[in-house]
């Protein structure tokens, strides 16, 4: 039972709200991002997705640089209710194709039109893109995607040697091509994002990755679809202790959307599915094999004479030269007693960026690309206000890292193909598939 939905800029400033109870005060729009953006302030860390203020519970996610949010004073389930928000998100993605704060200004009365169809008196009745077509009525006013800044990592996905169109995240399901024609695609995205964490000596310790299958649907007549993976592809069983170099794909579980028939999928791992209209996840897996990193870290902390230190950390790319990483942000925690840092980037680094956060004590190294097989070292002098307190090494660190990899994933999972159940001659849509990595990778130790 939601009692207010509202969307919110990077500002604060509130694009959208809708009350359907009356039970929750008007300024919590304010409240809450007054209650986000100072959160750090209290010592805490970022703002969690659910917390509660003055018995109101406030449910967020952050989308395409929007804060979707929800309030309520009843109990509820917070997975439903950020689920939710996740539809809602993805809903006014569907309609609009580009969703940010300029298209959501533009478009705010076909969003509470949707809103007003997916929420009623806060109760929950559809968030299908295509049950909704036959409900709304508005047509979106498209924005213009050559006007728009950089996509980042999916501007530059890649099949062969063609540039992916960018239809697939800035074309909207409900409108049509100019003249009426509709241009008749279906893209699928296979999305992971991956956690690793090294020991002190470069072995690793844990590995898992969560991955979906992603399909946004451009086609008319809802035709069958059939999508083929891996043959080798196992699922809760096979050899547990390293999928690494084995050739098969173990998967722990998974799960699949609820237009997927999966008659054929023990036989042939092939799925059959009508999509429908917009975008959704035709399957969600987890793997917590080990598995090969797309980088290596290595921290080397030593003391330089009294109350100074050395630090060295490197970052190893090792994935093909062909593949390049993005928006990499490398961060290392200082000893609380540092009082003064001094970085030094390798000779020739372009484009990247260093920074030191003294009030959190942390080192921030940005890279904007990395091309495979490449290595790059940061250097840093660090100053003490009082004598260590021991091995300087266990009070620094862990290391983490944040990246992008077009056309990369690590499970090796793979879209064999994607055809047609009934084939035409005169029927032949475009056919999209790619590949992303995102990573959170962290080394819980500096290396002595």
């Amino acid at each position: 039972m939601i009692s207010q939905l509202f969307v919110l800029s990077q500002r604060g400033d509130n694009i959208v709200f809708r009350d359907y109870r009356g039970e929750v005060q008007r300024g919590s729009a304010e409240i809450f991002f007054r209650k986000v953006r100072f959160w750090n302030d209290d010592g805490e860390g970022d703002a969690p997705p659910a917390f509660n203020v003055n018995g109101v519970n406030y449910f967020h996610v952050r989308v395409s640089g929007l804060l979707f949010v929800a309030t309520t004073r009843v109990n509820v389930s917070p997975s439903l209710v950020l689920e939710l928000l996740q539809r809602i998100a993805r809903l006014i993605k569907d309609y609009l194709g580009v969703l940010n704060e300029d298209s959501l200004r533009k478009n705010f009365v076909l969003v509470y039109e949707l809103l007003d169809e997916v929420l009623d008196f806060g109760y929950v009745q559809t968030t299908s893109t295509e049950v909704l077509k036959s409900y709304v009525f508005n047509a979106p006013v498209m924005i213009d995607a050559a006007r728009m800044p950089s996509l980042g990592p999916a501007a530059i996905f890649m099949q062969g040697n063609k540039r992916m169109p960018g239809t697939a995240i800035t074309k909207s399901v409900v409108v049509n091509e100019p003249g009426g024609r509709r241009r008749e695609e279906i893209f699928v995205d296979v999305i992971e994002k991956i956690s690793v964490t090294f020991s002190a000596s470069g072995y690793i310790l844990t590995s898992e990755i969560d991955g979906t299958i992603q399909m946004k649907s451009y086609l008319t007549g809802n035709p069958e679809i059939l999508l083929a993976l891996n043959d080798d592809l196992n699922i809760g069983r096979g050899d547990y202790r390293s999928s690494y170099g084995s050739g098969a794909v173990i998967l722990d579980d998974c799960n699949f959307h609820e237009s997927v028939q999966l008659n054929s999928f023990d036989i042939d791992r092939t799925l059959t599915l009508v999509p429908p209209d917009g975008e959704f996840s035709v399957m969600n897996y987890r793997m917590t094999q080990e598995f090969k990193p797309p980088f290596r870290i290595n921290a080397l902390l030593e003391e330089a004479g009294l109350l100074k230190a050395e630090l060295i950390l490197k970052v190893q790319a090792e994935f093909s030269s062909s593949i390049t990483a993005n928006s990499i942000l490398v961060q290392m925690p200082v000893p609380t007693y540092t009082t003064r840092v001094s970085l030094d980037l390798e000779p020739g680094a372009v484009a990247n960026t260093t920074d030191y956060k003294e009030s959190s004590k942390r080192l921030e190294w940005g890279l904007k690309k990395i091309v495979g097989g490449s290595e790059h070292t940061l250097r840093a002098k660090l100053t003490f206000g009082q004598e260590p307190h021991g091995n300087i090494t266990k009070e620094a660190g862990p290391v983490s890292m944040t990246f992008t990899i077009p056309m990369y994933n690590a499970s090796r999972l793979q879209v064999k193909y994607l055809q047609m159940a009934k084939k035409s001659n005169t029927y032949n849509p475009y056919r999209w598939v790619r590949y992303v990595t995102e990573a959170n990778s962290k080394s819980p130790r500096t290396v002595a």
